[in-house]
């Protein structure tokens, strides 16, 4: 039986061919409006070689849509190198066509008009435009809505309006970002199915796919190479070659081991077992993973009612949640000592326990309790009992996230102190003066 085998942090191996595109030592940086450096990417490294689909899995906020968009030549990395057939890409790529998780039609056009934009734009002949249109919509199952504007399509039919206006430049790469998260289940199995045939075609048009996802299932049973992105900054923490033949069962047992391993290697990465030697300053100001009060408190209750612990894929399943954002809210309730995290397996540790059974007042008393012990909170509290009036302004707080925590988005940080302060009744904070005040 042909198994699924693991790579290290690498890109494609030696005797691979030249690749299509690729990325060599990436960094990339947002500005802050304070003037710092948000780094969203570090240090990545990844080739795309003829014929294969490669897809980027991760964690939300690792940089998987942002090495596509870097792949695809819509953004120019702050440092590293961008290449295209083993030339510097400029601008982008000529190669490449792009599917959106948001559709991206024109309402007020028809579905052909829609598809024939992307040609006109390219300057192709009438004619040219006419058969190229044709051809794309039988390829997609669109014919009979040729006349049909987007406000009349279910949201399945709106991804094929979006691949057929992809397919009509007969791109040699196709970058797809998240493209089924917004269809049905079904519908999304379809459309798996369909792009992987017209990928399997004699003339491979396109020759190969790198396609964003956060569904582990779906770049199981679609991508040829899984990279497997952690965060802050995005790096690649390893590369899983997918060597089960095609077609493939969704379903089949070797699919299912695949997805059990794929999620054992997210879940040893952002949850793990046991604590890895760290400097104390690192310690000292741990970022806050961004995550309501309203999600944590979530979070324990469906715990509790499971029995007091759950498998983390199963939360995201039943709670129809991206697993990256249970693993924010986990971790956001394991800093606090709510939780424990085995393994795959997320529990009630003894104060999460305590919190469900509580009353509001008593789960306020806890909640306050918990975030004390986290180093920011408590010296935020320190400064509000010194400072005049037990008050100070929004700014001085970002400053000091910035000083004491200069990678990290320190708006969302923000939003999660007042979120946490405000339910602990730690802190009160006033919208219109921009003032974070003791309670």
């Amino acid at each position: 039986m042909t198994n699924p085998t693991t790579t290290n942090k690498a890109t494609a191996s030696a005797s691979a061919p030249t690749p299509l595109c690729e990325v060599r030592g990436v960094s990339h940086e947002f500005p802050l409006p304070n003037k710092a450096k948000l780094r969203v990417l570090e240090d990545v490294s990844l080739a795309v070689n003829p014929g294969e689909v490669v897809a980027l899995l991760g964690p939300s906020g690792c940089g998987k849509s942002t090495i596509l968009r870097i792949l695809a030549g819509l953004i120019a990395p702050t440092s590293g190198e961008v290449l295209y057939h083993g030339a510097p890409l400029v601008g982008p790529c000529p190669g490449a066509a792009i599917v959106f998780q948001s559709f991206a039609l024109f309402p007020w056009m028809t579905v052909t008009e829609n598809i024939e934009t992307v040609l006109i734009a390219a300057g192709m002949t009438k004619e040219a435009i006419r058969e190229r249109t044709e051809k794309v919509i039988k390829m997609v199952g669109l014919v009979g809505f040729e006349e049909a504007y987007p406000r009349e399509l279910s949201g399945g039919m709106k991804q094929r309006v979006g691949m057929a206006r992809a397919f009509s430049r007969t791109p040699e790469i196709l970058f797809m970002d998240e493209p089924f998260s917004q269809v049905d289940a079904l519908t999304a199995q379809s459309l798996r199915a369909e792009v992987l045939d017209i990928w399997n075609e004699k003339d491979k048009h396109p020759s190969s796919i790198v396609m964003v996802s956060h569904d582990i299932g779906e770049v199981a049973y679609m991508a040829d190479r899984i990279v497997v992105l952690e965060a802050n900054p995005g790096r690649v923490r390893t590369i899983v070659v997918n060597t089960l033949p095609r077609p493939r069962n969704p379903r089949a047992p070797e699919i299912t081991e695949l997805v059990d391993r794929l999620r054992d290697i997210i879940t040893g990465s952002y949850l793990p077992d046991e604590v890895t030697a760290v400097e104390p300053e690192t310690l000292d100001y741990e970022p806050l993973p961004e995550s309501t009060v309203g999600e944590i408190v979530g979070l324990l209750e469906h715990l509790e009612g499971h029995g007091g612990k759950e498998d983390l894929f199963r939360i995201a399943l039943e709670t129809n949640q991206e697993f990256g954002r249970v693993i924010a809210v986990v971790k956001a309730a394991e800093m606090l000592d709510l939780v424990d995290t085995p393994k795959r397996v997320v529990q009630l540790a003894a104060a999460g326990s305590r919190f469900v059974k509580a009353s509001l007042e008593e789960r306020q008393t806890i909640w306050r309790e918990a975030i004390l012990r986290i180093r920011l909170f408590k010296e935020l509290a320190e400064v509000l009992s010194r400072a005049t009036g037990h008050a100070v302004t929004r700014d001085f707080v970002l400053e000091t996230i910035v000083l004491r925590m200069p990678s990290e988005n320190y708006e969302h940080i923000f939003g999660t102190i007042v979120n946490w302060g405000r339910f602990g009744n730690l802190f009160a904070y006033d919208e219109d003066e921009q003032r974070l005040s003791a309670q």
